[in-house]
């Protein structure tokens, strides 16, 4: 990992790490702000109180729920005036869009694992609001990232550090 130096001078970069719940957004996400030397936000403290409520009974998000707190997050990434770093897993293209309606210049950070790595994760990860039964519902709604949009994928079956490290350089040579 770097020093957490600043991208270079004048540079603000505005980073969406994203993925199913269980990748690793928020470990990630910190890691990889600190190495830009930015801030990280995780996204799901954006979320509606309704939204937890829902995700915590099992009941999987729909798009009119997701909305307003996507508009949040693009808002957040537009207003910041130094890098910043959200963790959201921003899972379909439309979703994508509403961030970038915000904040065009934002690049994606896309953490991509096996089924079973996920699974897991999800099972040993204490308090947290999102129970594994809603696993299946986030693969399915997953949208890779197209060709014209600006991310890169990397496989969390790596370390947390190699891949923050390893996005601070692309982001770098972005």
């Amino acid at each position: 990992m770097s020093t957490g130096e600043a991208v270079s001078s004048g540079d603000v970069l505005h980073v969406i790490v994203m993925g199913v719940s269980g990748s690793g957004k928020s470990t990630v996400g910190a890691l990889l702000a600190e190495d830009l030397g930015g801030e990280y936000l995780d996204g799901d403290v954006l979320h509606p109180q309704a939204n937890i409520d829902k995700m915590a009974a099992g009941i999987p998000l729909t798009d009119a729920d997701r909305e307003p707190w996507l508009r949040i997050i693009g808002e957040r990434m537009a207003e910041a005036e130094s890098t910043i770093v959200i963790g959201c897993s921003a899972l379909r293209r439309v979703y994508r869009d509403i961030i970038r309606a915000a904040a065009p210049n934002t690049r994606f950070v896309h953490l991509v694992g096996s089924h079973d790595l996920l699974a897991e994760r999800m099972k040993t990860r204490p308090g947290h609001f999102m129970p594994p039964s809603l696993l299946e519902s986030q693969i399915a709604t997953l949208e890779d990232l197209g060709p014209d949009e600006n991310g890169k994928v990397f496989d969390i079956a790596e370390p947390p550090e190699k891949i923050a490290q390893a996005a601070a350089e692309w982001l770098r040579g972005a």
